[in-house]
C-alpha cells in the first residue's frame, strides 16, 4: 500500500507568499513610482462643486433718483372709476373718449395704476382698428404697470352661423 501522502500532489501553502489562487505566481514586490492621482481629483471635483453651491448669487440692486423724474403724475386726463381706452379704426387712441398720444396715454395708465385703489382699465378697440396698435397699445398699458385689466366689446364682433 502507498503513502497516502504520495498520491496528493505537493501544493504550495495557502498563506504563503508567492501564493496565488489562479495558479500563477506572483512577482515580487517592486516599488511603484506613479501614483495613483484619480481619487485625489475626485475629491477636488466634489469639494469645488460643494463650494460653488455654497457661496450665494450676489444680487447688487442700487436705486437712483434721476433728476427730473417726480412720483407724482399729473395725468391730463381725469381719471374714473372704469376707464376705457378705445382704438378707432383710424388708429386713434381715446382715453375716456378724449383723442391721446400714446405718451399721454401711458402718463394717464401710469397714474391710475399708482393709485391705492387701482382703477379698472377696460381695452375696446375697433373692429377694423390695425392689429400693429393694438398690440403695441396693450404692451404700453403693461409697461405703464396697470394690473386691473379688461377686454370688453369682443361680444359685437364675433359671427353666428
Amino acid at each position: 500500500m502507498a503513502h497516502a501522502s504520495s498520491a496528493i500532489p505537493a501544493h504550495r501553502s495557502r498563506f504563503s507568499d508567492k501564493y496565488d489562487p489562479r495558479g500563477r505566481h506572483k512577482r515580487s514586490a517592486k516599488s511603484m513610482g506613479e501614483m495613483n492621482v484619480t481619487p485625489f481629483i475626485d475629491v477636488l471635483l466634489v469639494l469645488l462643486i460643494m463650494l460653488i453651491m455654497a457661496v450665494p448669487i450676489k444680487v447688487n440692486v442700487t436705486e437712483i433718483d434721476l433728476p427730473g423724474e417726480t412720483d407724482d403724475i399729473t395725468p391730463p386726463h381725469e381719471i374714473l372709476a372704469e376707464n376705457t381706452v378705445t382704438i378707432t379704426e383710424a388708429d386713434q387712441l381715446l382715453w375716456n373718449g378724449s383723442a391721446v398720444t400714446s405718451e399721454e396715454l401711458s402718463a394717464q395708465v401710469a397714474a391710475a395704476s399708482g393709485r391705492e385703489d387701482e382703477p379698472l382699465l377696460r381695452f375696446e378697440p375697433d373692429a377694423l382698428a390695425s392689429y400693429d396698435t393694438s398690440a403695441r397699445t396693450i404692451r404700453l398699458i403693461k409697461d405703464a404697470g396697470a394690473e386691473r385689466f379688461a377686454f370688453v366689446g369682443n361680444h359685437k364682433y364675433r359671427q353666428w352661423d
